[in-house]
Parts: structure tokens; C-alpha cells; sequence
């Protein structure tokens, strides 16, 4: 007896990371939101032209995280939320 396996199309849309300009989409958006209002915040060209460069050099280095992994800073939320040390016992609630 074969038997036949079958395929079913997934659209890619469905599972594909939702990217801005290459980066994670909150993170991009926080950044680009961050920078924006300090240098409308401080109206002057100076300020403008210092966030605009480091807004470049942070979507840049969001974009590099991006391609190493999409979902990269909930994946390092996570782990934060784990415990360092978690000690070998049979059951949560067992007496020391």
C-alpha cells in the first residue's frame, strides 16, 4: 500500500516576520518615534542632523539583528524572564 502524502499551500504572508525597512516593526517604529521627537523637541539643526545620524546607525543595527533572527528581541525578552539556576527536584511543591 503507498500512500500518498498530501501538500497543503500556505501562504506566505501567514508566517512571514512583519518587517519595517528591514528591522523589527516595534522596534524600528520606537526608535524612529524616540528620535524624531528629540529633534523636533530641540528645533535647531544641530540636533536634527546628531539624531538623523544615530537613527541611521541604530536601523542599521536593528537591520543586522533582523537578518541574524526576525524575532530577536522577544526571543531575548524571554530569556530574561527565565530563572539563572532551576534546582533538580521531582515535583515543584517537594520538601527539601
Amino acid at each position: 500500500m503507498s500512500e500518498v502524502l498530501l501538500r497543503t499551500p500556505i501562504c506566505r504572508a501567514l508566517h512571514r516576520p512583519a518587517l519595517l525597512l528591514g528591522a523589527e516593526r516595534e522596534l524600528m517604529l520606537l526608535t524612529l518615534l524616540a528620535l524624531g521627537g528629540l529633534a523636533v523637541s530641540a528645533a535647531n539643526l544641530v540636533a536634527t542632523a546628531v539624531c538623523s545620524i544615530l537613527w541611521l546607525g541604530v536601523s542599521h543595527f536593528l537591520r543586522e539583528m533582523a537578518k541574524a533572527d526576525p524575532r530577536l528581541s522577544r526571543i531575548y525578552l524571554r530569556h530574561l524572564r527565565h530563572a539563572h539556576y532551576y534546582p533538580a527536584r521531582s515535583r515543584p511543591f517537594c520538601r527539601a
